[in-house]
This record gives structure tokens, C-alpha cells and sequence, in this order.
């Protein structure tokens, strides 16, 4: 995956003179965003990217600001404007009619104050009924039946072992903030679970709670969350999938946790009975049947009346939401105003019925043309990659042969998904916003379920079509590429070659790299984790994959918040062997259709810019801490640096000389 979510356009002049020039970015790069007094061997994201950061301020609403956001925000300009035109149109039918309904409720904030906490009452009061700890036990049931994730993720989804089957998958969960805010001790940690008892506090508050209550109940589920937290795995080792694969006999995983009846739990799930859970945790779980056995049903009160109250804030009254604001946005992100509420709505929109958005936003934004150039270039860096594989000197013929299958077997989505599932048996009050959140969780919860020991449906999509954003499955052994992101400054059919293939070219090069990284690699060309590697070709792939490690894990982000290089490890392999192959594809459409300079800048040169100009970004440092403990991808400025900094080919572009910044004297080199 390229990247996660982006919001928000800003009120200021500059800033939006900034948008207007992402969005006309249609015959080159910005010139104006460089500061060329830089040198490009010392510190390319700067020489590429100087002047834009310099000048830009991140909007009050945003923690992070950049190309991403841009695009992300034009395309949801056109998402409001068929949210506008769908809830005034009283003829509407369909998926019209559904978002239509759905955002003219989100809208409605005069229904939604008057409608208090009405939708939870009778959530908060089972749990107030809960005496004993059966009551306990069918309350997780219930609550996950409702959409709201408590203790462990307990679902449908593939087989990592046998793709084309769908299991129950059961895994780690139960925490409110990053695993590791509550195991650091710098001065930022301890600061975010102080400013969390205090948001908790507020909350039990305002769900009616005296002060003094409110306290305590805050205390407790902070004990309870830095209790599983401490048998939670970390971010980075969960990116292992052999080491987070444990399909046992249902009678096994009962064994792990005796204090929680699996049939009796599963049936009130809704969980068609199985033989098989993929227990992909066993030590949290161990953690979780003794906090079951010895944890007061008081304390459970409390830990699940805060999962709901914090899981419903966004459809409850505004004091819920600005309290909710006030700790996520303030204090977690660095963001010091709130979205208009026409964006908080357009976002909720998506997120609830977003494949049905989707498909209005491609009706506008996306054509067979498109597709048809997409497929293209999706071709060439295929090529570009099989060239690759088969001009490793590192990698014996026998692996060779295995790793020419998968790719051969690779799969591709472009654009819109022409088969969606649709939102079938969903009903949206246009009155009722809350209530209109609780039945999407719900059908989204049932229809999970439904899937459980049935075959894959591998023609879904793990996204919608007007995200900015790509993807590759390693089950799916597939490449994404969403509409959203085949727009300037990723691609424009009035740009030259080199700047679409610094853009567009990379992104699809990224996630056919993600098929080869630390993670991708370990599953075969039918989608099945299974190795496909003789040992010695492993080893010497995974002595190249620390080459990454060590090099990213040296790059600071703020005061005493380096990059997880462990935990980026994939989207840095999937950077450097994108922007490598797509490259290569550069250098083959560049046979059929020389270029000469434009702006002064080569080809090769402008390549490395466009490549560079996509990750022009700024953040907050709360921002910026926050994502080296949670984010598997690294900050923008390493993104570009990087990669670059080991092509051999950059260095030749800008006439890089060994001992500069930009020229590591060891290059990290994989595919």
C-alpha cells in the first residue's frame, strides 16, 4: 500500500494557490516548488521540494499536508457534489438514494442533538445489567456483533495457508492508542496516556458519570489496556505471517482460552460452527483467558462502556465530538481545528458506503482511456520487473524460475470495480445518523461472517475507487490502482514519460515490489503462504533486506523518534525495487519516444523529480511521532532520499560524487 488516509483543503491563499498548481500539473512538474541554492547529493527532498516547504503552512484541520492531500481533496470535492445533488434529488433510487440519505443524515445536526445517546441506551444498558462472568462473556459477543471491536478481532478472512478458503481468523486487539504509547517512557509517551485518562475521564463525563466516577472508570481501563498491551505483539513483529499463522483444532484454541466457551461465544457471534480457528496470537490469548478469569465484572463494565461511548463519538452529539477532537485530532495529531462538517460527512459517507460512492465518483472521473494507458504502464514495469529478476546475480536459476511464475501469475484491478458487491438489505433513514452508522457496522459484521467456510471471492476490491492510494494482496496475488490516483501529479496524459513514470510508474512498480518484500515474499503465485525459495537464496535475500533496515532505522523524524526500519521494511523494499524497475520501464519507453531536455532537466533527471514531487509533505511532529510507532510506511522526505540514495543511477543523473549525502557508500540493492 502507497499510503493511508489525506484530508482537507485550506482557506489560505497560498495554500490553495498550491492546490491550483497540483491540479494544473499537467504538462510537468512544478519548477517553483524547487529550491535549487540545494544541492539534489545532499538532500534531493529538499532540492526537489525546498521552496513548496518552506512556503506552505499545513491547514489547521490537517496534522500532515501534501501532494497526497491535494489530489485527495479535489477528489472529494466531486464526491460532495454527488452527495449534494443525491440528497436534494427526491426521485433518487439505488445507490443515489442510499448515500444520498445516509450524508443528508450526517448533515443534520440539529436531528443528532436532539437525538442524544439515544442509539447506545441500549448498549450502555446490558453492560449496566452484567452481574456475573457469563455476562461478561456474551457481552463481547454482543458487542462484536455490533461493530464494536472489544478485547481481540475475532472474523472471516482467507486462509493465509490456503487462499482460495475463507476461516475464522482471531487475533490481538482491546487497545485505544498505539501498542507502543503504553510501553514507552520518553517524555511524548508518557504525555499521550496522561492526556488519554483525561479524555477518558470527559467521556464518562458526558455519558452522565459524577467526576469522581468518572476518574476511577478512566483509571481502570487504562490498567486493563497497559495489561494487554504488554502480551500484545508490536507493530513490527506482527508483519511476520509464519510467525502469525496458527490454524489449530478448535479444541486447541479452547485450551488457550478455558475461560471463554468458543462454541457457545462463536453461535452468538452468528459464526457458522468450524473445526479450524487461525488463533494468530496464542501468548495474548493466554493473556486474555486469565484477565477473564480474574478481572472484577465492574472493571469489564467500565473497559466496555468506553469502547462503545469511543467508537459512537462521531454520531453523537457535539460535545462527544469535540472531546473526541480534542484528544485524537489535539493531542494524537497535532490538528487544532475540525474539519467543516460537509468534509466530516463526505468522509463518513465513504466510510460507511464508500464501494457505492465509489462507483458514482468513476461514472465522473475515470474512462476506458484511462484504463487502457494504466494497463500500459502497468505492462511496461511488469516487463521492467521480469528483466529484473532475470539479471539477479544474487538469486540461483531454480528461484528464478519461482519467482518468474508468481509474477507471471500476478492479477491486476484498475480503476473501478466493474462487479460490486453492492449494499444489499442496508436501510438508511435520512433522519437517523446514528442509527444509519450502527446497521452499516452490523451488515458490515454479518457479511463478514457470512463468508466463513466459503470459497475466496477474489475479484473484490480492499479499496474504493476514489481513494489516492494503490495496493498490492499477497493472498489475492494482485495489484490495485484505484481511479483516485490516476490523476495529476501521478499521471497526465499531457506529461511527459519521464514524469508519469516518476509518479504513476512508481507507485505500480511499488506495489509489484510488494509481491517481493519481507512480507510478499513468502507467499506463492496461487496467493498461499509457502515458501518458494531454496535456504540459500533466503539467507541471502534477507542479508540485502537488513542492508534496508539498518539504513532506515538511521534516519531521525523528530527528537528521539527514529524510522522503525523492522516495521517500514516492506514499503521501503517496495520503494526502492519500484523506483527501480520503473526506471528500467522509463528507459525502454524512452527507445520508442526520445526526449530531449525540458525545463533543463533530462529525462533520467526528471524521472528522479516526479518521483520526488508526489512526497512533497510537511507534518506536525505529533503527527510525525505518532507514525514511526504505528505506520509501516516511512516519512516522506526518507521516502524520496532513500531509495535514491542507493541508484547508482541517480548519482549518474545529477553527477553525484562518492561522499556526498546522497551516494551511500554501500548501495542496499534487492530486485
Amino acid at each position: 500500500m502507497i499510503f493511508r488516509s489525506l484530508r482537507y483543503f485550506s482557506v489560505l491563499v497560498m495554500v490553495a494557490a498550491m492546490w491550483t498548481s497540483a491540479m494544473s500539473q499537467t504538462g510537468a512538474f512544478d519548477t517553483s516548488r524547487m529550491n535549487r541554492s540545494a544541492d539534489a547529493c545532499d538532500d534531493f527532498f529538499e532540492y526537489a521540494n525546498g521552496t513548496w516547504v518552506k512556503n506552505t503552512q499545513i491547514p489547521p484541520s490537517q496534522s500532515r499536508w501534501g501532494s497526497f492531500n491535494i489530489l485527495s481533496e479535489a477528489n472529494r470535492d466531486v464526491l460532495h457534489d454527488i452527495l449534494e445533488k443525491a440528497a436534494a434529488n427526491k426521485k433518487a433510487t439505488g445507490n443515489e438514494k442510499l448515500i444520498g440519505d445516509f450524508y443528508a443524515s450526517c448533515m443534520d445536526e440539529a436531528g443528532i442533538e436532539k437525538a442524544g445517546t439515544t442509539a447506545i441506551k441500549p448498549t450502555l444498558a446490558a453492560i449496566a445489567k452484567m452481574r456475573s462472568a457469563d455476562d461478561v462473556k456474551r457481552e463481547i459477543a454482543d458487542l462484536q456483533k455490533g461493530g464494536v471491536g472489544v478485547l481481540f478481532r475475532f472474523g472471516g478472512g482467507p486462509d493465509p495457508k490456503d487462499s482460495n478458503m475463507v476461516i475464522v481468523n482471531a487475533g490481538q486487539g482491546g487497545l485505544s492508542l498505539a501498542r507502543d504509547n503504553y510501553m514507552r517512557t520518553d517524555a511524548r509517551s508518557a504525555e499521550v496516556r496522561t492526556k488519554f485518562v483525561e479524555h477518558m475521564t470527559n467521556m464518562f463525563k458526558l455519558a452522565g458519570d459524577s467526576p469522581e466516577q468518572a476518574a476511577a472508570e478512566a483509571k481502570t481501563v487504562m490498567d486493563m489496556q497497559m495489561r494487554i498491551a504488554k502480551f500484545s505483539k508490536s507493530p513490527a513483529d506482527l508483519r511476520d505471517p509464519d510467525k502469525n499463522y496458527n490454524k489449530i483444532p478448535v479444541a486447541d484454541a479452547q485450551a488457550i482460552i478455558s475461560n471463554l466457551d468458543l462454541k457457545a461465544f462463536m453461535a452468538r457471534r452468528g459464526i457458522p460452527p468450524v473445526t479450524e480457528i487461525n488463533f494468530t496470537q496464542p501468548d495474548f490469548f493466554k493473556e486474555v483467558n486469565t484477565m477473564l478469569g480474574d478481572t472484577p465484572v465492574d472493571a469489564w463494565k467500565s473497559y466496555f462502556r468506553w469502547n462503545v461511548l469511543s467508537s459512537s463519538a462521531n454520531f453523537l452529539p457535539k460535545a462527544f465530538r469535540d472531546e473526541s477532537f480534542n484528544f485524537n485530532g489535539r493531542v494524537l495529531q497535532g490538528t487544532t481545528e475540525q474539519q467543516e462538517r460537509w468534509k466530516q460527512c463526505v468522509s463518513a459517507t465513504d466510510g460507511a458506503l464508500g464501494e457505492a460512492l465509489g462507483q458514482e465518483f468513476a461514472k465522473r472521473e475515470f474512462n476506458q482511456q484511462t484504463r487502457t494507458r494504466a494497463n500500459e504502464m502497468m505492462d511496461d514495469i511488469f516487463a521492467a520487473m521480469k528483466t529484473h529478476i532475470e539479471n539477479l546475480t544474487w538469486m540461483s536459476a531454480e528461484t528464478k524460475t519461482k519467482a518468474l511464475a508468481k509474477l507471471a501469475a500476478y492479477k491486476r484491478k484498475i480503476g473501478v470495480n466493474d462487479h460490486p458487491r453492492g449494499y444489499a438489505g442496508v436501510k438508511v433513514d435520512r433522519k437517523k445518523y446514528a442509527g444509519n452508522e450502527l446497521a452499516v457496522r452490523v451488515f458490515q459484521s454479518n457479511r463478514n461472517l457470512a463468508d466463513i467456510g466459503k470459497a475466496t471471492d477474489k475479484t473484490r476490491w480492499g479499496m474504493n475507487p476514489q481513494i489516492v492510494n494503490a495496493s498490492y494482496n499477497p493472498t489475492y496475488n494482485d495489484v490495485t490502482l484505484p481511479a483516485g490516483i490516476i490523476r495529476p501529479p501521478f499521471f497526465s496524459f499531457q506529461a511527459d514519460d519521464a514524469i508519469n513514470y516518476g509518479g504513476l510508474g512508481a507507485v505500480i512498480g511499488h506495489e509489484i515490489s510488494h509481491g517481493f518484500d519481507d512480507q510478499g515474499s513468502k507467499f506463492g503465485p496461487d496467493g498461499n503462504l509457502k515458501s518458494w525459495w531454496t535456504p540459500e537464496d533466503r539467507t541471502k535475500f534477507e542479508e540485502r533486506a537488513q542492508c534496508v533496515i539498518d539504513q532506515f532505522n538511521g534516519y531521525e523524524v523528530v527528537p528521539g523518534y527514529n524510522v522503525n526500519g523492522r516495521l517500514t521494511l516492506g514499503e521501503n523494499i517496495g520503494d526502492l525495487g519500484g523506483l527501480n524497475i520503473a526506471y528500467t520501464a522509463l528507459q525502454e519507453a524512452l527507445k520508442k519516444h526520445p526526449q530531449g531536455l525540458i525545463d533543463g532537466f533530462t529525462p533520467e533527471q526528471r524521472f528522479f523529480l516526479g518521483w520526488a514531487q508526489v512526497w512533497a509533505s510537511k507534518a506536525t511532529p505529533q503527527f510525525l511521532s505518532n507514525q514511526t510507532l504505528t505506520d509501516p510506511h516511512s516519512w516522506a522526505r526518507f521516502r524520496v532520499n532513500g531509495p535514491t540514495s542507493n541508484m547508482p543511477e541517480f548519482a549518474k543523473a545529477f553527477g553525484c560524487k562518492q561522499g556526498q549525502k546522497m551516494v551511500r557508500e554501500k548501495f542496499c540493492q534487492i530486485w
